[in-house]
Formats: C-alpha cells, sequence, structure tokens
C-alpha cells in the first residue's frame, strides 16, 4: 500500500485457520468434501446453491490419448493451481494442414469461417485457442464427455484420491470456456449418465445460471441386458440443455416419424390429417380455475352437421352447467352476430348441440383455443368438427394437419436413438466391419438435437470438444444432405486416434455424399513431445537419460531451480525410484504452460515452424 501501510484481512485470515478441513499442498480454498454451498456455507445453511469440491479453482489440464489408458493417466492429468498458469491459455501455433473434399487431401491454401474443422490437441487448450476466432459464433454445442462411471464402459478412470472432483474440475474449466464461444441465441446440450447427473447440473445451474435451463431429455440408448450391471439393466441416458441467454434461444419441431405419419389417415382437399381432441388435458391451464376464459359452450347443428356458434360470458362464474349471457354466431351473409341465448334457440330450434369441455372423467377443462372467434372460423373453414361418442353425447375434434412437425419430448425412446444399431454397427460399417472405437453415439441422436436448434437455411457452427468417433461432423454432414442446409462444425479431439478414425470417418462421409469438405489441423507440441515418451519408456535407464534431457532443456517449470535438478545428488536420488516415481516427478517437473507452442512464439527459431504452418496460422487468426 502506499506510504508503507500494509492492510491485514482479519477476516479471511480467521476463515482460513478455523478450517480444519482444508486441504494440505492443494492450492486450493475448498474443503476435502463434495456438497452444495453458498458463501461457504453448506445446503442446509443457505438457500442459495452451488457446488463446491476440491480443487475447483484450478484447472485440470489433461486427459487421455488412448482408450484404455488407464494406469497412466495419473502422469498426464496434472491439476495446476492458478498461480502456477501463466500462458497457458494463450493462443496456440496450429500445424499439419490439410483440407479433405471428396476428392481426397489436399493442401490448404486459404481459410475461412465457412470452413469445417477437424482440431487434434488438448481440448481444454483448443477451446481458448479458437475463442480468439469464434467468440459468440457458435449456435450449438453437443458433447458426449466421458461419463466417470467407474465401470468397464468408463474412458475416463482418474486414478487419483479425489475422482469425483477431479472430474468435475475437469468439466468446469471446459464448460466456462465453451460459453464465451456461443451465439447469445446458442445452446449447450450434454450427454450424461446417471452416476454424474445430479452433480452436473448444478454445475452447470452455476456456469450458465439456473433461469438459462431448458430442460433434460431421457434418451433411450441401449437395450439394457443387464450384463454389467449389478442391479438395474441401464437403458438410458441424460442429455442436459442450456441456453447462453433462454430470452434469445429458440426450439424447433422435429418432423413427424413413420408412425406418427401413419396416424394421419384422413384425407380433405387440403392434404392429410388427424382428428384430436379439441380439449386441453394436463398441466398448463387445462382447468377453468386455471383458465377461466377457456371454458365456454360450443353449439352443433345436428341438420346441418356444422358447428355454427359459440357461447358468450357466463351469467355468473359460478354456474355450471353453463349459462351464457350471448350466443355469437355467423349469419347467411358472413356477419358475426350477437344473439341473447333465448332468442337463438327460439329461431334455430332444438336440434342444436351444446357442448361443453368437460373430458372423460367429467372433470371439467377448457379448450384448446380461448379466442372465440378463432374457434368459428376455424369451424367456418372444416378444421373443427362435432361427432357422437359411445356414449351418445358430443365431442369437438380439430383437424391436426400432417406438415405440422412435433415438440420434442424429453424422452426419447424410439430405437434409432439406440447407440449399438445407430452408433457401434454403422460405424463398423464405414470400416469394412472393423471396431475401430467404442462406445459410439446414435447419430439420430445428434441429427435430432441440431433439427431442434438450427434451421436448413443457416450457417450455425456446431462445436463437439469431445469429438471422438466424429459422430457429430457426421450428423451435420448428414443433415445438411438431407434439408440442404449449410450448417458447419468444428470438431477437437486428443486421443491417437483422430487422424485415423475421427478425421478418416468425416472423410468417408464426403466420399459417400459426393459433397462437402472439411480442414484438418493440430496444436503444434512442444513440451508434449517428452509426455509421448514418458508413456513409451518402461526402462530405467532410459527414463534416467530423459530425466537429463529435460532439465537440459530448459524445458522445467519455473517453480524448479535448475542447478539442484541438474545436481548428482538430486540425479543420484532419482536413479533409485521405481518407473512410476520417475514418470510422476518427471511430468511435475515439466513446464506445463509450455505443452503446446504460442501463437506469440512462432517465429522462434527453435521451434522451427514452418512458413506454410506460420502463413496459415496468422490466416487462421485473422492477422
Amino acid at each position: 500500500m502506499g506510504g508503507g501501510i500494509l492492510v491485514f484481512d482479519k477476516i479471511k485470515f480467521q476463515k482460513f485457520v478455523t478450517n480444519k478441513e482444508f486441504l494440505a499442498d492443494s492450492y486450493t480454498a475448498f474443503k476435502n468434501k463434495i456438497g452444495l454451498t453458498a458463501n461457504g456455507q453448506y445446503l442446509t445453511q443457505s438457500n442459495e446453491v452451488v457446488l463446491d469440491f476440491p480443487y475447483k479453482d484450478c484447472v485440470l489440464e489433461g486427459g487421455q490419448t488412448k482408450e484404455e489408458q488407464k494406469r497412466q493417466e495419473i502422469f498426464w492429468n496434472q491439476t495446476l493451481a492458478p498461480d502456477e498458469i501463466d500462458r497457458l491459455f494463450e493462443p496456440k501455433v496450429l500445424t499439419n494442414w490439410k483440407r479433405y473434399d471428396r476428392n481426397g487431401g489436399h493442401k490448404v491454401e486459404r481459410i475461412s469461417l465457412d470452413d469445417n474443422l477437424i482440431i487434434k490437441g488438448n481440448n481444454l487448450i483448443t477451446l481458448h485457442s479458437i475463442k480468439k476466432v469464434y467468440r459468440g459464433k457458435v449456435k450449438l454445442i453437443y458433447i458426449d464427455p466421458p461419463y466417470n462411471t467407474g465401470r468397464k464402459a468408463d474412458t475416463f478412470s482418474y486414478n487419483n484420491t479425489f475422482k469425483r472432483s477431479t472430474w468435475l474440475t475437469f468439466m468446469k474449466n471446459r464448460l466456462e470456456v465453451s460459453k464465451d464461444l456461443l451465439t447469445d441465441d446458442g445452446v449447450i446440450c450434454i450427454a450424461i449418465d446417471d452416476h454424474e447427473y445430479a452433480h452436473l447440473k448444478v454445475l452447470c445451474d452455476e456456469i450458465f445460471d439456473r433461469e438459462n435451463y431448458i430442460g433434460t431429455t431421457v434418451v433411450r440408448s441401449g437395450p439394457g441386458t443387464g450384463t454389467d450391471s449389478i442391479f438395474f439393466a441401464t437403458q438410458h441416458e441424460y442429455c442436459l440443455f442450456y441456453a447462453k441467454n433462454i430470452e434469445l434461444a429458440k426450439m424447433y419441431d422435429l418432423p413427424k416419424t413413420d408412425k406418427q405419419i401413419k396416424s394421419y389417415n384422413k384425407e380433405d382437399k387440403i392434404g392429410k390429417y388427424a382428428l384430436r381432441s379439441f380439449i386441453r388435458y394436463g398441466g398448463g391451464a387445462s382447468t377453468p380455475s386455471e383458465q377461466p376464459n377457456g371454458e365456454f359452450s360450443i353449439y352443433y347443428s345436428m341438420p346441418t352437421d356444422k358447428i355454427i356458434a359459440i357461447g358468450g360470458e357466463r351469467i355468473k362464474s359460478i354456474d355450471f352447467p353453463y349459462q351464457p349471457k350471448s350466443i355469437k354466431a355467423f349469419d347467411e351473409n358472413n356477419r358475426l352476430i350477437e344473439y341473447n341465448p333465448d332468442d337463438y334457440f327460439e329461431i334455430y330450434g332444438k336440434d342444436i348441440v351444446e357442448i361443453l369441455p368437460i373430458d372423460s372423467s367429467k372433470k371439467r377443462r377448457v379448450w384448446r383455443q380461448s379466442d372465440r372467434l378463432k374457434i368459428l372460423k376455424s369451424a367456418r373453414e372444416g378444421e373443427l368438427i362435432a361427432s357422437k361418442n359411445k356414449d351418445g353425447k358430443y365431442s369437438i375434434q380439430y383437424k391436426a394437419r400432417i406438415n405440422d412437425g412435433s415438440k420434442p419430448t424429453t424422452i426419447w425412446y424410439d430405437a434409432k436413438y439406440a447407440a449399438s444399431s445407430y452408433g457401434s454397427r454403422l460405424l463398423k460399417k464405414l470400416f469394412n466391419n472393423e471396431k475401430v472405437f467404442s462406445y459410439p453415439k446414435s447419430i439420430h441422436t445428434v441429427k435430432d438435437t441440431i433439427k431442434i436448434f438450427s434451421r436448413p437455411e443457416s450457417s450455425d457452427i456446431v462445436l463437439d470438444f469431445f469429438a471422438g468417433s466424429g459422430t457429430t461432423g457426421h450428423a451435420v454432414l448428414a443433415l445438411n444432405k438431407e434439408d440442404g442446409g449449410n450448417r458447419k462444425f468444428i470438431l477437437c479431439e486428443q486421443m491417437d486416434y483422430t487422424e485415423k478414425v475421427t478425421s478418416k470417418r468425416v472423410q468417408k462421409v464426403i466420399e459417400s455424399n459426393h459433397s462437402g469438405s472439411f480442414i484438418y489441423t493440430k496444436l503444434a507440441t512442444h513440451n508434449d513431445n517428452y509426455l509421448g515418451e514418458l508413456y513409451r519408456i518402461d526402462d530405467k535407464e532410459k527414463l534416467n537419460e530423459l530425466f537429463s534431457n529435460i532439465a537440459s532443456n530448459q524445458l522445467l517449470s519455473y517453480k524448479v531451480k535448475h542447478d539442484v535438478v541438474n545436481g548428482s545428488v538430486l540425479l543420484s536420488e532419482f536413479d533409485a525410484f521405481s518407473i512410476d516415481e520417475k514418470k510422476k516427478l518427471l511430468i511435475e517437473l515439466l513446464d506445463k504452460n509450455q505443452i503446446y507452442i504460442n501463437y506469440s512464439e512462432i517465429d522462434d527459431h527453435d521451434f522451427q515452424i514452418s512458413h506454410e504452418d506460420k502463413n496459415l496460422t496468422r490466416q487462421f487468426y485473422n492477422e
């Protein structure tokens, strides 16, 4: 402070020393306990809720390079404290550029926002890199992250004490930056199962704001045979939907299914239709107490077989059966006339049936529409009809047209969502019956998600930063072919299979469609090269050599004293370590901020970035 004055925060200090559950050397203020808290107090002490967990204020950088990389994950997935991060989130250099279309691979000449992209590299760092270009430009994010189940199908078996908090930290880091990429009317969809759904929901409420929660769908993704279940045979998973701003987000109807289309078994001069009850059922103002203006009489003339009039206001609000003050109808000249009820019945006689919105259980309901003039017009146009039920009473039905879409429901149970048939088998078919990936998503789950949040005429960008086998890219291309759309995709994946599976799958789809293209590129690696060596080496002497190489090439964290690492005492101690201990120490010594090459260092001769990669990287960042 100015004048040599220091300020001591007594309250913060008291809070720190009284916290008996703080984690030694964790670099985090959060307790060794997972729970719902607000302002440092747990749920029982507060109404405002957020999810606190160990290492929440830290960054989990890593992931895997192979699906079955269980034991070695501990060496990759390092949790970084905020004060250990300086250049980690800066944009990175991109390399290995190649454009693919129906004629194969080509040299990349130019780059624009109209290009589809597949980027290989750590997805957290990739997201921060593309944020420089795509901030506020992504309409839909669809991700299918690792589920953290601990079972055979789990691809997120982190080997540490705080497994759940590790997963939550991993997700929090990535969701926070992904929010910046969304357009103001953008939406994110996250697939998840029972194991982490509850915690993820609360975490998303905190990141995206609870009021931006759109809903959760239950997807019947598998047959649930029970072969890997102790209790219930799991058949479903969830999809969580959040808007960037729910006031601006739009959801569109899904096209009718074949089964739904078959139910439209009637036809008139306009087209096919099905008859549906004109009574409103279920929640949402379906009773007179909830919507008083929705309960009124509709009058049907038996001689003419037409709906001819609508009842006006009640004489008394408590009167039932209905007693209208007036009756409205069109005369012979299509003029709207208002009659006194007694006069109306005297003119038209007793062959008029009064129909009220009463359901089959005799419960009072309301009509689907409360605008009485519109109802009369629909009746004159033949869109509303009256029919006699089995009990001899009449009901009102409307013509539901086949060209109307269907509002998406919260349960997706159609057979097309089965991951085995439209995920695994579809992928094997693309790769000549070879199994190249475990547990791919059904393409229809992704396609329908895109359909309800994107229009064909748009140029919306769809992002998937857990790209896996490339289902999202496949879905975008397939949907564009179906409806003539112009949507774009960005896929991010760091696994070793990115080029041989993810990219290759999208290439095969483009070749099959005879249209489309994408650009493949990867983050230029630096310390990541040493990580790769760590995975491959299982010899103590070679690890000793790698230890000396890392120290001599100035690849160490700034917190490590180079003269100590180079000293013979430490080297002799290192030599006595087991292979796992050696690997763990080496990964801790490496500077995590230099896993990839920063864009700001693109001209550094030590990195030997090619002229072509420099030019294309600058194009990508619009510089």
